[in-house]
């Protein structure tokens, strides 16, 4: 049994970015999404992540309509079992890197991992403030706090966007990782095909339709 699963989710601002799409996300299954800017990539994202609600259709999450649910239940399951890395990072600028670790340590139960520091190439800035990062780095950054949490899913908005060649394959090789040890799930949206066909299923959102390319 999927679990996540999209059902007739559309979704209009000025005009109509999509309608009727279904997508199923089994446990320990990644998905990508590609497709030209400005086709909705992230506005799916967010709608399956909890950030903004469809005009239509439901996302159901271990079997809960995540939008029929309390407000604060749907705080719980994006702080516990969701993982969500923005392409504009969100660190809290007037505390350095350590202190940005700590609060998503504190909020989520689960100690920093120091290995995964070190992986990211991060362990020798934790005392910089993040205004003195490059983008590079406060990407890395994002991606270390949200795995720090531990969470079913990972939500990923272009994690690799900001980053040169080598640095981009060893954080997505460590995202896919962390899916395959911690038996997780993620969907990813990303404009880069390689990185996409690295994920299980790969979707195509064009003209406002979701399509599965052949891998």
């Amino acid at each position: 049994m999927p679990i996540l699963q999209a059902n007739n989710i559309s979704k209009t601002f000025d005009h109509k970015l999509f309608e009727n799409i279904n997508l199923n996300l089994n446990a320990g299954q990644t998905i990508a999404i590609v497709g030209e800017s400005g086709c909705g990539k992230s506005t799916l994202l967010n709608i399956l992540s909890t950030l903004l609600p469809p005009d239509n259709g439901y996302v159901l999450y271990d079997n809960q309509n995540l939008y029929k649910n309390k407000q604060n239940n749907i705080t719980h399951i994006r702080r516990d079992s969701f993982g969500i890395i923005f392409q504009a990072h969100y660190l809290f600028r007037g505390f350095n890197c350590q202190e940005n670790l700590t609060i998503g340590s504190l909020l989520s139960g689960h100690s920093i991992d120091h290995t995964l520091l070190k992986a990211l190439k991060i362990d020798n800035i934790l005392h910089q403030n993040i205004g003195q990062l490059s983008g590079g780095q406060q990407q890395r950054l994002s991606v270390a706090r949200v795995l720090t949490k531990k969470p079913k899913i990972i939500f990923a908005d272009e994690p690799t966007g900001n980053l040169d060649k080598q640095t981009a394959y060893d954080v997505s090789q460590l995202l896919f990782d962390y899916v395959k040890t911690q038996d997780a799930s993620m969907v990813l949206v990303t404009h880069d095909r390689n990185l996409a066909f690295k994920c299980d299923i790969v979707y195509e959102l064009d003209d406002g339709l979701l399509n599965i390319l052949e891998i």
